[in-house]
């Protein structure tokens, strides 16, 4: 396979051979040789992930769920927002209210798009969709066994200075809380104003 080369000379990326070294029940790793934009020929080590989605949920008073999580490869505890992989074919705000439901036992009736973050473009395929949700109901958790959780409900304005100040460093969770932020909000000189109301989306099925 060669890239296409335009008027000015510029060169499209393009995958050229493919050698898969581990497929797991999430991951495939491959050495994948490519032809880069500026013509280079490299053999870049690439981890394939079906990507995930993360829920802002915010209460009427203005309090984030977060969640302290064991996680084995972080070494420890850590802040997160609840969050999990697509399943295959999954629309993302359909798993973004699954987890919600499952992990924090929460389901929310208003959604909004906070749009997407990649969390390691050098080496990892994987999208994380983030969420709003807003107007909450209690229901009943649903955690896996080996899901290790306590469900904290935090001022949100608390919860983006924790993310500011490296307190909350899961990458997923500072993005996802700094742009909740925004929406409610506005931007930081006008965060002493009245919350925004946020577009609604449909509720998921």
């Amino acid at each position: 396979m060669h890239g296409r080369i335009h008027a000015r000379g510029r060169i499209d990326m393009s995958i050229l051979a493919v050698r898969t070294v581990f497929q797991g029940r999430i991951l495939r790793v491959n050495v994948e040789t490519v032809r880069l934009p500026n013509g280079h020929v490299s053999d870049l080590e690439i981890i394939h992930h079906p990507g995930g989605a993360a829920v802002v949920a915010v209460d009427a008073a203005l309090q984030v769920c977060l969640l302290r999580q064991y996680r084995h490869a972080a070494g420890g505890w850590i802040w997160e927002l609840p969050a999990g992989k697509l399943e295959p074919q999954e629309p993302p705000l359909v798993t973004a209210s699954r987890e919600l439901v499952e992990e924090a036992g929460w389901r929310a009736r208003s959604w909004k798009s906070l749009g997407n973050y990649v969390s390691s473009p050098g080496v990892f395929t994987e999208i994380v969709h983030l969420y709003l949700a807003r107007e909450l109901d209690s229901v009943k958790m649903a955690p896996e066994e080996g899901e290790l959780l306590e469900v904290h409900w935090v001022d949100l304005q608390d919860a983006c200075r924790r993310a500011e100040d490296g307190d909350i460093n899961d990458g997923k969770t500072a993005v996802g809380l700094l742009r909740a932020r925004r929406v409610l909000f506005g931007s930081p000189k006008t965060s002493g104003l009245a919350p925004a109301t946020p577009d609604v989306q449909a509720t998921p099925p």
